[in-house]
């Protein structure tokens, strides 16, 4: 089943993780890009449509145990290319059939399951095939490959929606998954059998040993505390420019807002390799604690700024994300670098499931914490959003810290 020809070079196959994974997450902005629209169509609470959020990422903590877990015993490449099938299905099931919040959060849900059989197994398969002193930073390419996906995903949808409607977004998606799916199959050949899973034959899905490694569960506590931030600013940035654009009297619309958050995601992708170059030469915890603090900071200073120029507030989320990002590849590479070789497929699946369980926490949050201040159209209520997204790194460095 899916076999191909030649190995190709690590540089090619970065390459190809790195254009695919991007393909493949052409849906993942596409909720929080779109999201006013959506509240206005379907008549979504901000609770609601902080729920779909969050749900996407639950549908994602649910299947990465399992599907991360298996790559220490299967070829990650067979995982990678029946998510992308998953993945693919899903955005056709959303751009025909959603109508309203319970269909759009199950369309959603399997959109995450489809993330959890490529992101990281998508690492597991490169890792599995390049060894050597560049393996960190080609880990850091990949890593920050998922700020790429997510800032072209924000373009993407945007524009594609203003020209030709919504559901034609999620029709693209899906035909990224497909050119991901072909890219794959043609271009990276299965490894042998056996050659990458001698270190594999333990018992299967056995994650205790990770929760005994302090070193490890440091860095994967931390990783849950960045994305419950990341998720968050993610899921409502564009909501809070539209807000804050509105406030100056302008327009209102999501084009300015979605190529800001596009920026910021780009943006982001240099810091998180920036980071991971520092932090290969330095004390890591020390770096990540000092971002942690900065990121706080910048999430106050974020939060407060609508009502000053639309482009001041949109200078300061694009910070405020660069500094998220800034310990996003070296908590992951924490993470690797923490465990035995033949553990390093169930740490990365428990890297996912708690790390990514912050971030199915964050949408939510700060949806809650909107509607309890007045539902999002005040200066206070979108302040406490902004410090509740702050508050992941405030307590990701508390555990760092303690272990």
């Amino acid at each position: 089943m899916f076999r191909t020809g030649r190995e190709p070079s690590p540089g090619a196959l970065i390459i190809i993780l790195s254009a695919t994974s991007a393909l493949s997450m052409l849906s993942i902005s596409s909720f929080a890009a779109l999201l006013p629209e959506f509240q206005r169509l379907w008549s979504l609470d901000n609770t609601e449509a902080g729920w779909i959020s969050s749900l996407y990422l639950a549908g994602y903590v649910v299947a990465v145990p399992v599907l991360v877990g298996s790559t220490d015993h299967t070829d990650p490449r067979k995982i990678y290319l029946i998510s992308l099938i998953i993945g693919g299905l899903a955005s056709v099931a959303y751009a025909l059939f959603a109508q309203g919040f319970w269909s759009a959060a199950v369309f959603r849900f399997i959109t995450g399951l489809g993330l959890a059989g490529t992101y990281m197994p998508g690492l597991k398969l490169l890792t599995d095939r390049v060894h050597g002193p560049r393996l960190n930073r080609y880990v850091a390419y990949y890593t920050s490959g998922f700020s790429l996906g997510t800032a072209i995903s924000y373009a993407y949808t945007g524009e594609i929606a203003d020209w030709i409607g919504w559901s034609a977004a999620f029709w693209g998606a899906a035909a990224g998954s497909a050119v991901s799916f072909a890219a794959i199959y043609f271009l990276v050949p299965p490894l042998a059998p056996g050659a990458a899973f001698v270190e594999g034959r333990g018992r299967r899905f056995d994650f205790r040993p990770v929760f005994r490694n302090r070193a490890a569960m440091a860095f994967i506590l931390g990783y849950a505390g960045h994305t419950f931030e990341l998720f968050a600013l993610r899921a409502w940035m564009v909501a809070y420019l539209i807000y804050a654009d509105h406030l100056r009297g302008g327009s209102g619309g999501g084009t300015l807002a979605n190529w800001v958050a596009t920026a910021a995601a780009l943006i982001s992708t240099l810091a998180s390799i920036y980071g991971a170059d520092v932090a290969a030469r330095a004390d890591r915890r020390r770096l990540i604690g000092r971002v942690m603090v900065l990121s706080f900071l910048a999430s106050v200073a974020a939060g407060f700024s609508a009502g000053l120029p639309v482009w001041t507030v949109a200078a300061l989320c694009c910070l405020y994300n660069m500094f998220i990002m800034g310990d996003s590849a070296a908590l992951t590479n924490g993470a690797v670098v923490s465990s035995p070789s033949g553990q390093r497929g169930v740490t990365l699946a428990v890297h996912s499931l708690i790390g990514f369980g912050g971030g199915v926490a964050g949408p939510l949050a700060v949806g809650v914490v909107l509607d309890a201040a007045g539902g999002g159209a005040s200066h206070l209520a979108w302040g406490l959003g902004f410090i509740t997204m702050g508050l992941g790194s405030l307590t990701a460095l508390i555990a760092i810290r303690k272990l």
